[in-house]
Parts: structure tokens; C-alpha cells; sequence
């Protein structure tokens, strides 16, 4: 037996649920983890995650913008939400599944995007990145328990591999320097294991988002790598596999983000 479990910045559930329809019948992950949903709580599709195969919810939602939630076949436990810069802005959803013989806990994150200019001073939106994510290295050793998984946009693409062009992209926001050197320390800090890197070898590229700028986003494949799964040294030894769902990027009105799923053995 395996749990898998699948993370998708799907900007906007109500406006792409066929999407995430598709995507569940298709694949059925165990749970899937929603990024920027852009919906309220009371809003949420929940009767279509019914009908489904996945009644079990967690929601942590605001009207037009972030947005995280937590979507099972399996139970969930202990939901939490956790706020970061002293703002409630819907960026964070913890739940427990259960596993086998244990209860895993999932952290699913919307980290700031930060917007486009990448000076702290200049750009608040870029501030409040850094603060976040210096946040969430303080908070690291908490986060990272045994049994834990972390997924989400975490709006950073840390390796050069993780970029089309590692030369080109190092001012631009997502993979300046100050950013894949403070999403590093988090990583280390809990220490998390990069799933994904562990069945695709760090010199390769990897890409999960790929701009709606690019009139051909296929043939030109300028793309980064801003989605991740990491998991605590325990869960991670129990990794079975991953898959980037890069077709979803290819349907109709889609998310600029594509699903990533990654599998796990029963304890």
C-alpha cells in the first residue's frame, strides 16, 4: 500500500474545477493540495470534491486572492492554520492522514510570489517575501517532526537546474540569489528532503510553471521549478516516486502551475 499525495497551485478552484476534476479521475492521489484557490470558504466547490470520491476537506480561504486547502479520500485530522508577518492571509493549512500505522502530517504553503521588482526596499511585495520565508526557517525545526510532509508554491526556483536559464534569471524575482540562498536555509533548517530532487537528479532540468507570457509555452519550455515536496528524514527514506503532470499545462485555460504527485509507502 502507498499514499500519494499531490500539490497544485490551481489559481482560482471555482474557475478551474473541471481541471481538477479531470486531474483526480485521472491520476486519484490519495489527497490533493490546492494553492491559491482565490475563494472563500463558504464558497468552495465542496459538494463537486464529494461527488468525486473526496469528502474530506480542509479550508483556509479569502475572497480573490491566496488561498490553501486540503482536499482527502482519507480522513484528516487535526487541521491547523498557522499565520505568518502577523497577517492573516491564508497561505498555510496543516492537516493530519492517516498512513498505515501513523497519523502524517501535511503542510501545504503559499508562499508570496513578490512581485517583480527584487529590492526589499523598493518593493514591499519582496519584503514580505524574505520576512516569510525567514519566518518559516525559524520555525523549521517545529515544522519538520517525524511523520511530516511539506508541499506547495513556495515561489522559488532554488537550483540552477531549476530555471531555464540560470544566467538570465538571477534578477528576476523567483531566482535571485537572496531568495534560493533563504529558501536553502529553510530546507536545511528543519532539515527537509527535496523529494522531488531525489528521483530526478539535481542536474537535471525541472520545470513545474511555465509563464501565460509565453505565446508557445511548450516549444520555448522557459520554465521553473516553483512547486516542491519535501518531506522530514523519515517520511522521505519511504519515497517511492514522483511525476510532474506537465500535460495539464497544455488544457484548456489552464493554470500556469502544473500538479506534482509524489508517492510514499505505508508505515
Amino acid at each position: 500500500m502507498s499514499l500519494s499525495i499531490a500539490t497544485w497551485n490551481i489559481n482560482s478552484v471555482r474557475l478551474r474545477i473541471g481541471l481538477i476534476l479531470q486531474f483526480l479521475a485521472e491520476h486519484q492521489p490519495d489527497v490533493l493540495c490546492l494553492q491559491e484557490t482565490k475563494c472563500p470558504d463558504a464558497l468552495f466547490p465542496e459538494k463537486a470534491f464529494r461527488e468525486a470520491g473526496y469528502p474530506h476537506l480542509a479550508l483556509s480561504g479569502q475572497k480573490g486572492y491566496n488561498g490553501v486547502a486540503i482536499v482527502s479520500r482519507r480522513p484528516l485530522f487535526g487541521v491547523d492554520r498557522n499565520h505568518f508577518c502577523d497577517r492573516i492571509d491564508c497561505r498555510h493549512i496543516e492537516a493530519k492522514v492517516e498512513s498505515g500505522q501513523q497519523r502524517v502530517t501535511l503542510h501545504n504553503f503559499y508562499v508570496p510570489a513578490g512581485g517583480d521588482e527584487p529590492d526589499p526596499d523598493k518593493n514591499v511585495k519582496f519584503a514580505h517575501k524574505l520576512a516569510f520565508i525567514e519566518e518559516l526557517t525559524q520555525a523549521a525545526e517545529r515544522l519538520a517532526q517525524p511523520g511530516s510532509i511539506l508541499v506547495g508554491d513556495l515561489n522559488i526556483a532554488p537550483l540552477e537546474t531549476d530555471v531555464w536559464s540560470h544566467r538570465q534569471l538571477l534578477k528576476v524575482v523567483s531566482h535571485t540569489p537572496v531568495e534560493t540562498e533563504g529558501l536553502l536555509r529553510f530546507q536545511a533548517a528543519g532539515p527537509w528532503v527535496d523529494v522531488m530532487r531525489r528521483f530526478v537528479p539535481p542536474e537535471e532540468k525541472l520545470f513545474t510553471w511555465w509563464s501565460y507570457r509565453s505565446p508557445n509555452w511548450e516549444a520555448s519550455n522557459r520554465g521553473r521549478r516553483l512547486d516542491h515536496i519535501w518531506a522530514a528524514a523519515d517520511m522521505a527514506a519511504r519515497a517511492q516516486g514522483i511525476k510532474v503532470i506537465k500535460e495539464a499545462r497544455g488544457w484548456e485555460r489552464p493554470s500556469d502551475h502544473v500538479p506534482v504527485i509524489a508517492t510514499f509507502a505505508e508505515a
